[in-house]
């Protein structure tokens, strides 16, 4: 079996939650209870519970000469699978908070966008030019 990746983390509403992962993502759900659920996200687990609400410090950092969220998560796809979950978004007129091209030219370079989940988690996308350069410095 490869390597998963598992995240917990608290959300606000289960069934919100559901609808986004589930019903817009297409993501499939595994176990869950009335206040819990697991989500099947590119086949790693992040389990959502229920806690009302919650607050993290979000802190912002410049990248490349965007401002991002230093508190995200994501997947990294292939380049056709990216674009096509960028379109289906916009085709569900999902808000797409950035588009950008990073490191371009150089080791690295990728393309990201970012969306917000219903518990106010920002989901990045992104897909590198060279899948080799991942983890390259």
């Amino acid at each position: 079996m490869a390597e998963k990746f598992h995240l917990a983390l608290p959300c606000l509403s289960i069934s919100k939650t559901r609808a986004f992962y589930h019903d817009l993502l297409g993501a499939q759900i595994g176990r869950s209870a009335v206040k819990w659920i697991d989500v099947n996200f590119y086949n790693h687990q992040i389990t959502f519970t229920e806690s009302g609400p919650f607050n993290f410090e979000t802190r912002s950092y410049s990248f490349n000469g965007q401002i991002l969220p230093s508190f995200h998560f994501g997947v990294i796809l292939n380049e056709q699978e990216w674009a096509r979950v960028l379109s289906l978004l916009q085709s569900k007129g999902i808000k797409i908070a950035t588009e950008v091209n990073f490191l371009k030219d150089k080791v690295g370079e990728h393309h990201s966008f970012f969306i917000n989940d219903p518990n106010g988690y920002t989901v990045e996308f992104k897909c590198f030019t060279d899948s080799s350069e991942v983890f390259k410095s």
